[in-house]
């Protein structure tokens, strides 16, 4: 375990809130996705982004080169609950700005983890296809909610991620994983019911979040740099857990959800509540 003294900034950017307006919480009403400026400091990312990206390089298990894997592994390099892996990016989970954020957006009281998720799209590394994250998920309600936070500045040539805006209530494409067959299918189905796709650069600070079932995706990354992002997904604070609907959701609940209850408030050692009201 990683950890460092105590600096009271950093802390204080963790943790103080965030001036969100209620302009803001209507659009992501209606939306399902947002992206806010200057949600973090550049040495706030900078301080936990080193340890965020190292233990993502270390803890990786994919060395296939790029052109060996399939397109969902293209996307990116992926670890999971990073927070269990150090204090520091536990300090970083754990902070009450972004779960407050993610709260105000849902409007519950408050909120737990579900997980946390590094996003590390290499030099070259490919698109991830259009997809809905709560296919995955085994929840009782759309009160699931994603925060994107890019370690650095992401311009369009680095692969940053894009929403269609308004499709959190679409209920075509929800059966399908993150996939070749995704891309196409939820894509041209978008396109025709003239959901608008809305993407651009994220300035260094700039976090974005999205509704569980609000569609979305990223181009790939032709720059030489790669792209290292962290997300946390919060869940309502009184979320219930559903039947597995398929193996995917089966072992996201063994994995994220452990001792949890069908039925019952997925309150495990591993869902904590990070902020309330």
């Amino acid at each position: 375990m990683n950890d460092t003294a105590p600096d009271t900034t950093l802390w204080a950017d963790l943790d103080s809130p965030y001036a969100l307006q209620p302009a803001q919480i209507e659009a992501f009403r209606r939306d399902g996705c947002i992206k806010l400026q200057q949600v973090l400091s550049p040495a706030t990312l900078a301080h936990f982004g080193r340890e965020i990206t190292q233990l993502t390089i270390d803890l990786n298990t994919e060395s296939r080169p790029l052109e060996e894997r399939s397109t969902y592994d293209r996307a990116f390099l992926q670890v999971m609950n990073l927070w269990e892996q150090s204090a520091l990016v536990a300090r970083f989970v754990m902070g009450q700005r972004l779960a407050r954020i993610a709260a105000e957006l849902l409007q519950v009281r408050g909120v737990r983890l579900y997980h946390d998720q590094s996003l590390y799209k290499e030099p070259g590394g490919g698109i991830t296809p259009a997809h809905a994250d709560q296919y995955y998920w085994p929840l009782a309600s759309d009160r699931t909610i994603t925060a994107w936070i890019p370690l650095q500045a992401v311009p369009a040539e680095m692969g940053p991620l894009g929403f269609y805006a308004g499709s959190q209530g679409v209920a075509f494409g929800r059966d399908l994983g993150i996939s070749d067959e995704s891309e196409a299918k939820i894509s041209e189905n978008m396109a025709r019911h003239g959901f608008p796709f809305e993407v651009g650069p994220f300035e260094l600070g700039e976090v974005s979040f999205h509704l569980g079932w609000t569609f979305h995706k990223a181009g790939a990354n032709v720059s030489d740099r790669p792209r290292s992002v962290m997300t946390v997904i919060y869940m309502d604070a009184d979320m219930r857990l559903v039947p597995a609907l398929n193996a995917i959701q089966a072992n996201d609940r063994d994995q994220w959800c452990p001792g949890a209850r069908e039925g019952e408030v997925i309150a495990t050692r591993k869902n904590p509540v990070i902020w309330s009201r």
